[in-house]
């Protein structure tokens, strides 16, 4: 049985589990017929040209794990930003740890999916945010739907703004051989809500992961979200990240995707501005090696007048690793005076290395203001000679260019604990020691 029949001949069992008569109980269904049909992508899609999913459908994932799993603090501490206080929602195996996180109801709802979901109390924001800008067509995101049951369940009321920064991590224990997990995240920013979120999926060992995500963010007006993807596991591990996010009337919503680790990584990152004076920002960093595989696909749909986005992704590729960019502009005809900026910089410092890079604009409009590039290349060999003849080690000379390289992206991250914590894992990916911080 290959893993999609086995998907979704387990679907019927997962609905037995989760009581057919639950309020999201269609959606699911209609999900799974919508997977069985499409199936996972393929190569012969243009979406999926670069990136094959052949190698995760012969390994014979668990579904649902048999069995919980404890975890100390002392032992994954490092995997969170401990050096301030958060409010955490932590997932062990897919299964909620309460010891380790800290959630909240004050003023805010800082909790489960699962608890957003089953209780009638959430049932009206459930039927007007769940499932609604999630994409109908993408199998994987159908899938996840299918199996939609936990995750991180973010509710942020009108002109409110939670006291500290959320945690979202999820573990895998190795207790099982290979591990599917399928999280599914709702989050809500009402009109003048602010928050900050930090989203980690860690390995604590080699066993093989399959992670398939889905996030749905929704900025009412003039709030503000400020998201950010640490993407650092073990090499063992495989990451599909769709992200969906609706935005109205002036808000601001700022996403910035670090990819360190992983053996293959996807994501979709879908930004749909549905009012005026909106800011979409994307930023990102791909720092990968030996076979591992990065592959970020955006869209941003302006669909009304007067918005921006900007989009700006940097990319180092050594040994036999390969990276894809893929993003995609859409500017309706109505959506007069967009200013939208895309641009993607890779840095190749390996001859095996690849990257795929593929800018895209659609303009419907005529009064816009719109541009996008990409440069492939090596480092500046006058520039590292430089360096040289002023003492600096060859190697650390490298590592001084690259720094530079991915500064402006850095630059932008608004939480300055997290910065410095970036800057680390970066200048350990890079094998140096600076004495200095970005």
């Amino acid at each position: 049985m290959d893993l999609k029949e086995k998907l979704v001949s387990s679907f019927l069992a997962f609905e037995n589990g989760v009581d057919v008569d639950h309020p999201v109980h269609d959606i699911r269904s209609e999900a799974i017929k919508n997977f069985e049909t499409k199936g996972f992508p393929t190569k012969k899609e243009e979406a999926w040209k670069y990136t094959s999913l052949n190698t995760l459908q012969k390994i014979d994932f668990s579904i649902f794990p048999k069995k919980e799993s404890m975890l100390e603090y002392r032992d994954v501490k490092k995997y969170f930003l401990h050096e301030i206080d958060t409010f955490k929602i932590v997932f062990v195996d897919g299964v909620y740890s309460s010891f380790l996180s800290e959630t909240t109801h004050d003023g805010v709802d800082v909790c489960l999916m699962s608890s957003a979901l089953n209780k009638p109390m959430y049932k009206q924001i459930i039927d007007v945010y769940f499932n609604k800008i999630a994409s109908k067509d993408d199998s994987l995101t159908s899938l996840n739907t299918a199996f939609s049951k936990e995750g991180a369940y973010i509710y942020i009321p009108k002109n409110k703004i939670p006291k500290k920064p959320i945690e979202i991590v999820h573990f895998s224990t190795g207790n099982e051989a290979a591990l599917l997990l399928q999280p599914r995240n709702l989050i809500i920013a009402e009109e003048n809500a602010e928050m900050q979120i930090i989203e980690r999926h860690q390995s604590l060992t080699a066993n093989e992961v399959f992670t398939n995500s889905v996030t749905e963010i929704f900025a009412a007006k003039n709030s503000n979200v400020d998201y950010y993807k640490v993407q650092n596991d073990l090499t063992t591990a495989s990451l599909i990240d769709n992200t969906y996010i609706d935005q109205k009337d002036g808000s601001v919503v700022n996403v910035h995707t670090f990819s360190f680790g992983g053996k293959l990584t996807r994501n979709n990152l879908n930004f749909y501005q549905n009012g005026e004076r909106i800011d979409s920002t994307m930023k990102g960093v791909t720092i990968i090696e030996e076979k591992q595989h990065v592959d970020h696909h955006t869209l941003v749909h302006h669909i009304q007048p007067n918005c921006e986005s900007h989009q700006d992704y940097k990319g180092i590729y050594g040994e036999n690793a390969t990276g894809v960019f893929n993003g995609k502009i859409i500017v309706d005809k109505i959506a007069q005076k967009t200013n939208a900026f895309q641009q993607n910089n890779n840095i190749l410092v390996s001859d095996k290395a690849t990257i795929n890079t593929k800018p895209q604009l659609e303009i419907f409009a005529d009064d816009v203001k719109c541009s996008h590039g990409c440069t492939i290349g090596q480092l500046d060999e006058e520039a590292l000679f430089y360096l040289q003849s002023r003492g600096i080690p060859k190697k650390e000379a490298r590592a001084l260019l690259m720094y530079a390289f991915a500064n402006n992206v850095l630059e932008s991250v608004r939480i300055p604990e997290l910065k410095v914590r970036i800057n680390k894992l970066i200048a350990n990916k890079l094998g140096v020691r600076l004495g200095f911080d970005l």
